[in-house]
């Protein structure tokens, strides 16, 4: 997977964070590994002028996502393999987001965490106009970032049981087997 982060919004954010997120959500949706797509980060004004050129809405928002391709699910059994698909750009305004995390009161890290996953949703072709629409995205959005936060849990816990591994077999005294007692 091919998955580029170009930040120009002036906010330090942990570009490789957003990389690995990205790549997780869209393994967890099941896209081709030869998928790409691109992810901006921009100012607040950059925003609005977007928001406004696309949505017809005033003033800046916290993410938005432009498809690429068309994509179609399946296909036939005897068609070749697919290219590489452009699934699209996911546009992050971390000036916004950040006003977000705090009226609710958690890190910009998870609320660009869960604006990452909700713009690569878009991509896929989820939306949100009706309630039925946004319950089932919402719902397959919080259980990507809820199984995201799993996975760093592990992977931290693998660390540290490797840690206590090698502090234990460091201390044992034990030999290898061209050793005597």
């Amino acid at each position: 997977m091919s998955i580029e982060v170009s930040n120009e919004s002036g906010v330090e954010v942990a570009e490789a964070d957003l990389v690995a997120l990205s790549r997780f959500a869209l393994r967890r949706m099941d896209v081709s590994p030869a998928a790409e797509l691109s992810i901006v980060l921009v100012d607040s004004a950059t925003m609005s002028d977007l928001h406004l050129r696309w949505m017809d809405l005033p003033g800046p928002t916290d993410v938005m996502s432009f498809p690429m391709d068309e994509l179609e699910p399946g296909g036939r059994p005897d068609s070749p393999e697919p290219g590489p698909a452009m699934l699209g750009d996911i546009v992050l305004c971390p000036d916004f987001a950040a006003g977000q995390a705090a009226k609710a009161g958690h890190s910009l890290e998870h609320e660009l965490t869960v604006l990452t996953v909700h713009g690569v949703l878009h991509l896929l072709g989820f939306d949100h106009g009706d309630p039925d629409e946004e319950r089932e995205m919402f719902g397959v959005q919080a259980e990507i970032v809820e199984q995201w936060y799993a996975s760093l849990r592990a992977a931290e816990q693998a660390v540290a049981q490797a840690e206590r591994d090698r502090r234990l077999l460091g201390k044992t005294g034990f030999m290898d087997r061209n050793q005597q007692w």
